[in-house]
């Protein structure tokens, strides 16, 4: 379908309106009603992402639909849709249900504005607008004290990653003389413009949280509420590769291979802290960040692979993982509304008392660890095929062996549900709208996993021009 460029994000606009309209006019028992509608909004923008075609710039040129866009956001809807979805049922969000889904729309629309970027100036507007509506969303339960101090933290280290961003962008467009991103691609090499550069990737490290710059992400992870915390897990993650994508390769030729050293060893040294870090964790929600902080590091392989093979292979990375890591989250919200906790001794003998449930996170498990054959298995191999194809042998080990180590603490959850004996006999009830949203991640990864040429064929079709 060819529709204006800027339709999904008009009608994410209009959808907040109408979600604020709701909060202020309807009395606080239909609250509610709050929720049924942004998720159902967010389930129909998706469904127009699905037909969408790509169309011609907007705003002067500053604003593109193009196939990166429309994939991107198909991703972004997706997961959003299954964030929503999640915490419908949740306590934490029925007296402030207007404002919670208000926020998650708004740092949306910046997703949704950000994939299609070709401006300096847009890009740090729409990242802004991403980013702030996420460091309110982490303190959301405002009188849980380690909430307030996680968002606290998050806004400042954000604060700090926007600011170095926002000076290196100023060096880019100093070097460059102009804001455009289709001008930067073709300025000569120049070492301000090399500063500027690092400044900003250095910026989108802290958003995709590649180690050093994860240090908010463990205390988020586990003070926020869970169904917040499996859509920002992944979200604002993919909306910072294609971030990637969009300054460091789009157009700039062979220059892109400049930055495959820098990826790489970002990778190494990222999927080793995140996989050492999770190893002694007791709270589930914790290891789920560590292990986050490891999965970045493999898709920073696909990155370093400095290609169009290696940028599709990324791409596929993160439609797996937004399944996989999302559905082990809302695993953990379905034992802490059952049983009230997020240990990882909460899911012993799980088997026993959901066996359903234990099987979708067994699955989530393996596709995280890249067993063989979900979807989370073909995204790890593809993403070392690409870095093999470069010469980049040496990272593709390294990343194999830490695979291995990262399936030690995944395999020990997997002993602890199905060996290890119940403490509490009661059978663990799901809310109607939770085990959908864990249903559909399960579906997910299993289609993907049986089938995932359709997926990668999209990907590669919309990584070649980039190239």
């Amino acid at each position: 379908m060819t529709a204006t460029p800027l339709l999904l994000e008009l009608g994410t606009g209009a959808l907040m309106l109408l979600v604020f309209g709701l909060g202020v006019f309807n009395p606080a028992r239909d609250r509610r009603l709050v929720g049924i509608v942004a998720t159902g909004g967010v389930l129909v923008l998706g469904a127009l992402a699905m037909i969408l075609a790509p169309s011609g710039p907007a705003l002067g040129g500053m604003f593109v639909q193009d196939g990166l866009a429309i994939f991107a956001k198909r991703v972004f809807l997706a997961a959003t849709f299954i964030g929503l979805l999640a915490g419908l049922g949740s306590p934490q969000f029925a007296r402030r249900s207007p404002e919670y889904h208000l926020l998650v729309l708004a740092s949306l629309l910046g997703m949704l504005t950000l994939a299609s970027s070709r401006d300096l100036i847009l890009l740090f507007v729409a990242f802004e607008l991403m980013s702030i509506p996420l460091y309110v969303l982490a303190g959301f339960a405002k009188r849980a004290p380690e909430a307030i101090e996680a968002s606290l933290k998050f806004f400042l280290v954000g604060s700090v990653s926007s600011a170095v961003m926002a000076y290196g962008l100023s060096y880019v467009y100093g070097a460059t003389g102009s804001t455009g991103l289709a001008t930067v691609a073709r300025a000569p090499s120049d070492p301000w413009l090399t500063l500027g550069l690092v400044a900003v990737f250095a910026g989108i490290a802290f958003k995709i949280a590649a180690f050093p710059f994860h240090m908010w992400v463990p205390d988020t992870y586990e003070a926020a509420s869970t169904p917040f915390v499996a859509w920002l897990s992944v979200a604002p993650k993919a909306a910072g590769f294609v971030l990637l994508f969009r300054i460091y390769f789009e157009g700039v030729g062979d220059r892109a291979a400049v930055w495959g050293p820098v990826a790489a060893g970002l990778a190494t040294v990222t999927m080793l802290a995140g996989n050492l870090m999770a190893l002694p964790q007791k709270n589930t929600k914790r290891l789920l960040a560590y292990s986050g902080i490891a999965q970045i590091g493999y898709m920073l392989v696909g990155i370093a692979a400095a290609s169009a093979s290696g940028t599709a292979m990324v791409l596929f990375y993160l439609v797996a993982y937004v399944f996989g890591n999302m559905g082990a989250f809302l695993v953990v919200e379905a034992l802490a509304r059952s049983d009230g906790s997020e240990s990882t001794s909460a899911f012993r003998g799980l088997a026993q008392r959901s066996p359903l449930l234990a099987l979708a996170m067994l699955l989530f498990l393996l596709s995280l660890g890249g067993i063989p054959f979900v979807a989370g298995f073909w995204a790890k191999l593809y993403v070392f095929w690409a870095a093999a194809e470069q010469g980049l042998y040496w990272l593709v080990l390294v990343g194999a062996i830490l695979t291995v180590v990262a399936l030690f603490y995944y395999l020990l959850i997997a002993k602890s549900m199905y060996i290890e004996a119940p403490a509490r006999a009661e059978r663990v009830r799901v809310a109607p709208a939770l085990a959908l949203s864990v249903v559909l991640c399960v579906l997910g990864i299993v289609v993907l996993g049986v089938y995932p040429k359709s997926v990668v064929m999209a990907a590669l079709r919309v990584a070649a021009p980039l190239f």
